[in-house]
């Protein structure tokens, strides 16, 4: 019998989920326990089929729109990503007993948007157009209070009314060199406009792709566990290629691997999006494992000891 190959995993440290998809999980399930199925989700609440299908089996229901949840006093509960304004307005017409799983740190953003809105300025928004997190940011403010900016290229073209004032907010899940080069571009051509006291990239995102950078020059090939409508997970491959990785792939389980591309690999490295749970990371370690000789080295670029305590309404049930 031959033996198997032998391969080098790089584990990049941090990985996985952030304290904000954590506290949306948990509330979820906070819910559930509380008020007992069925509880009703409004857009997947991370994007990770396997967390959803999970919840789902514990009784939660995923709706797109508000209007697909019944009246009554079941639970609904808005996704980490954030919403408009209008979602909780007309959960509130019809007294829904909403709860707002939103990320913290999406929540700073919409408070920058608004307080920048609220001082006169015309606010530019860079990220990905129709990612529900810039649905939910754009939708803070009035019709037209918010440019949406995704590339340099946006910004050379970019016309506004003559003496307007400005700002900008960033969607919290972009590469953060990406959103330099668009940041640079805005201060180059607006050279008054107004930004975040602190950047609004969250330290998940940066971190995971600060441990990219740190593992991909040194491998073959790179895996990102994570959902393809995940944006933080896209960056993770992007950042990979970017850094001198020969093959970066995103996939959401060891079923999804295309073992050609990794036929002839000797060191592979391995991350996850901030929505892709670890079982699904182990899970594609024991795939390679049943075909190389494996050996893991966890590389670790930053320590996360953030946490987000859950919404009011559901604390007394996490006591």
């Amino acid at each position: 019998m031959s033996a198997k190959p032998p391969l080098k995993v790089l584990l990049c440290a941090p990985r996985g989920f952030c304290a904000g998809v954590v506290r949306a999980i948990d509330v979820v399930e906070a819910a559930l326990k509380r008020f007992g199925p069925p509880v009703y989700v409004r857009h997947e609440i991370v994007h990770n089929r396997y967390v959803v299908d999970a919840l789902k089996a514990k009784g939660a229901v995923f709706v797109e729109e508000l209007d697909e949840a019944p009246d009554g006093d079941a639970p609904v509960i808005f996704s980490a990503h954030g919403v408009a304004k209008s979602v909780p307005e007309a959960a509130r017409a019809r007294n829904l007993f909403a709860i707002d799983a939103t990320c913290p740190l999406v929540t700073k953003v919409h408070r920058e948007a608004e307080a920048h809105h609220k001082r006169g300025r015309l606010v530019l928004l860079i990220g990905h157009a129709g990612h529900p997190e810039v649905v939910g940011t754009m939708g803070q403010l009035p019709q037209g209070a918010v440019m949406l900016v995704e590339t340099e290229g946006d910004v050379a073209t970019l016309e506004v009314p003559d003496g307007r004032d400005l700002a900008y907010v960033t969607q919290t899940t972009l590469s953060v060199d990406d959103t330099a080069g668009v940041v640079a571009a805005l201060k180059a051509k607006f050279p008054a406009i107004h930004g975040p006291h602190k950047e609004d990239i969250c330290y998940a995102t940066t971190n995971r792709q600060e441990a990219v950078k740190r593992v991909a020059p040194d491998c073959d090939g790179l895996i990102v566990v994570g959902a393809q409508n995940s944006s933080n997970s896209q960056r993770l491959r992007e950042v990979a290629e970017r850094a001198g990785c020969p093959t970066a792939r995103l996939v959401a389980r060891a079923s999804d691997i295309d073992w050609s591309e990794f036929a002839a690999i000797s060191t592979l490295g391995i991350t996850a999006g901030a929505s892709a749970p670890e079982v699904l990371v182990e899970e594609i370690i024991d795939a390679f494992a049943e075909r190389y000789e494996v050996t893991v080295e966890t590389v670790s670029t930053a320590d996360e000891s953030v946490f987000f305590p859950l919404p009011r309404e559901l604390r007394p049930a996490a006591e």
